[in-house]
């Protein structure tokens, strides 16, 4: 599966990072914890079996937005066997109108349905395996700072070799 990731600037990645620290410190499994030279704050806007050259160039075409202004404001949860907290990224119009436009370019691609635009929720992982009673407890954690940066720049991530490839 590849994928393709917007990574936040400096001061938004320092923000995140230290939302995961304190999470950490307060014993949950955060992103903190993963040690995979891959690991960094990032926003998914797809995924899809391969990147054909033609959807190569779709993303491409779509990516001269950047950078986007977002705030991260506000906790979700995603619950099931996961259990992920995460922080909602606000991106206006821009940042749906990129996912609509990167989802496109995937066309025929086997995307992974769970980030059609009509199913997306934008966000950026803080932790897993959270339980919904211990839902407070993480949000006290995090803190309840609004952040706000840009979304900068583009990756693909690819699960099979767990290498990333710029994008942008």
């Amino acid at each position: 599966m590849r994928t393709v990731e917007l990574l936040p600037d400096d001061e938004l990645d320092r923000a995140i990072r230290a939302a995961w620290g304190r999470l950490d410190a307060a014993g949950f499994s955060s992103l903190a914890q993963h040690r995979h030279p891959t690991n960094r704050p990032h926003l998914t806007l797809a995924s899809a079996e391969l990147l054909s050259p033609a959807a190569a160039a779709g993303i491409a075409e779509a990516l001269r937005v950047l950078p986007i202004a977002v705030r991260l404001d506000g906790l979700h949860f995603f619950g099931g066997r996961a259990g992920v907290l995460a922080w909602a990224v606000d991106g206006g119009d821009v940042l749906r109108e990129l996912q609509a436009g990167i989802w496109l370019a995937l066309d025929g691609a086997d995307r992974n349905p769970q980030l059609d635009p009509g199913e997306w929720a934008p966000h950026i992982t803080l932790a897993r395996r959270v339980q919904p009673d211990q839902l407070e407890v993480a949000a006290q954690a995090v803190g309840v700072d609004v952040a706000a940066g840009r979304l900068s720049a583009a990756r693909s991530y690819d699960s099979l070799t767990r290498t990333v490839t710029p994008l942008q």
